[in-house]
């Protein structure tokens, strides 16, 4: 018997099992499709090597859908459709545990389909105004009453810290080869306070964030066409509405993917930007303050910078986080969006 299956013999209230199998492309938890008599699932393991608490992540999932899934009935929407729904087990748990596995089993929302590649600014328009959307429909869960389940995960000032230690630690020896990058980074450790500033001061607050804004995220109708959900909840957590959006903008208005060398061909597609600001505040409908849209470009340009200053971190400490290719994969990573980032700030005229 395979460990999925073990899995699944605490879920005999499904029926029996007529298949289960890998099921698409993640990279960070195992994925299986499974049909039973009652219907079809998706299976998953939780990667405990990035969420070093899987209970939190699971307390997280259920707090968020079971919000989102008693807005949809009382609009009268099919709760099964607006988000995903957690599957308890016969003894009436959210996850199975086996020793240091965890593992989840969700319905699968029929008549869906994910798509991988932006093609259009309305392509754009569509996924950011998914994202605003979702951030409104968690408005009004505290953020506080969920766990942060990567600690510090977007606390850019703390991720400058971490690479002044790899620097004055050097462990590979490759410090010297990077200080024109070391430079540009330090040259920008003042601006890295300013959403942290803002939240100090009042002007940003913490809400409920998905933190892996990108398009295969979001379901859609096979045959319509039409937003159906957004998925890939395990990030959710406490956060910054701009730095929702920032990545968004990192991974979705750029010229060029993030690990191409050649930098001329790096530059920030200013439609782009402004069909996704649109579409999240559209998508938001009210529910962001005159502050966070204010926020917004900061927001953009600080994932850029937090991006690369992890790369750059990784690379010196030995590419230890951060899958790679190639030698010096990290080190084109970090002058790709380092790159991305010099053309932000000279179109958008705000560093």
């Amino acid at each position: 018997m395979t460990r999925a299956e073990e899995v699944l013999s605490s879920y005999s209230h499904v029926g029996s099992i007529t298949e289960c199998r890998p099921f698409g492309n993640g990279h960070i938890n195992s994925t299986f499709a499974v049909t039973a008599e009652s219907g079809r699932y998706i299976l998953q393991k939780i990667n405990s090597a990035v969420f070093p608490r899987p209970d939190y992540v699971m307390e997280n999932l259920v707090a968020v859908t079971e919000h989102i899934r008693k807005k949809a009935a009382e609009e009268k929407k099919d709760p099964c459709r607006a988000t995903l729904t957690v599957v308890n087990t016969d003894g009436g748990a959210a996850f199975v545990r086996f020793g240091d596995e965890y593992w989840r089993l969700c319905l699968l929302i029929e008549n869906t389909e994910a798509r991988e590649k932006l093609e259009s600014a309305e392509d754009m328009y569509i996924c950011a105004r998914a994202f605003g959307r979702f951030l409104r429909e968690l408005g009004d869960l505290p953020a506080e009453n969920l766990h942060e389940t990567i600690e510090n995960f977007h606390n850019t000032p703390l991720r400058f810290a971490s690479l002044e230690r790899a620097a004055k630690a050097d462990p590979c020896g490759r410090a010297a080869s990077v200080k024109a990058e070391l430079e540009f980074a330090a040259a920008r450790k003042d601006f890295a306070e300013t959403l942290e500033k803002a939240r100090r001061e009042g002007a940003l607050p913490l809400r409920v964030t998905h933190n892996d804004t990108k398009l295969n995220n979001i379901l859609f109708d096979t045959l319509t066409g039409e937003l159906v959900a957004v998925i890939d909840l395990d990030t959710v957590m406490p956060g910054y509405s701009v730095n929702d959006f920032g990545d968004l903008i990192r991974y979705g208005a750029t010229t060029a993917p993030e690990d191409e060398e050649d930098l001329s061909t790096v530059s920030f597609d200013k439609e782009l930007y402004g069909a996704a600001e649109k579409g999240f505040i559209d998508g938001a409908a009210g529910a962001l303050t005159e502050a966070e849209i204010a926020l917004l470009p900061v927001g953009a340009m600080m994932m850029t910078l937090e991006c690369g200053v992890r790369f750059l971190t990784d690379y010196l400490e030995g590419d230890k986080y951060f899958k790679i290719s190639r030698p010096d994969h990290n080190l084109v990573r970090c002058r790709n969006q380092f790159a991305l980032l010099a053309d932000m700030e000279r179109k958008l005229n705000i560093f």
